[in-house]
């Protein structure tokens, strides 16, 4: 899976489970200042991330660094490569 298609589909989440404009996603916005997801939402984007990537988000300790967009588009991408190794 290459980088344009992880962000792709990860702005696709952020759209349709959170009705987010398409112009607020970008690399560099904050997941929770910019983007305005709480702690209850991040729940149901891990759900959502889970499904559309077919991954395990939940248990990896990596996830605790995620602040911005593009640390979580990063993060995907590293999951999936390790996936199809």
């Amino acid at each position: 899976m290459t980088e344009q298609e992880v962000i792709k589909l990860t702005n696709e989440v952020f759209v349709d489970s959170f009705e987010i404009e398409k112009s607020k996603l970008l690399p560099a916005a904050d997941i929770f200042n910019d983007l305005g997801l709480d702690s209850l939402d991040v729940v149901d984007l891990v759900v959502a991330l889970q499904k559309k990537f077919a991954v395990t988000i939940r248990d990896d300790e990596r996830v605790r660094t995620i602040r911005t967009l593009g640390d979580l588009q990063q993060f995907i991408l590293t999951i999936k490569k390790e996936i199809e190794k």
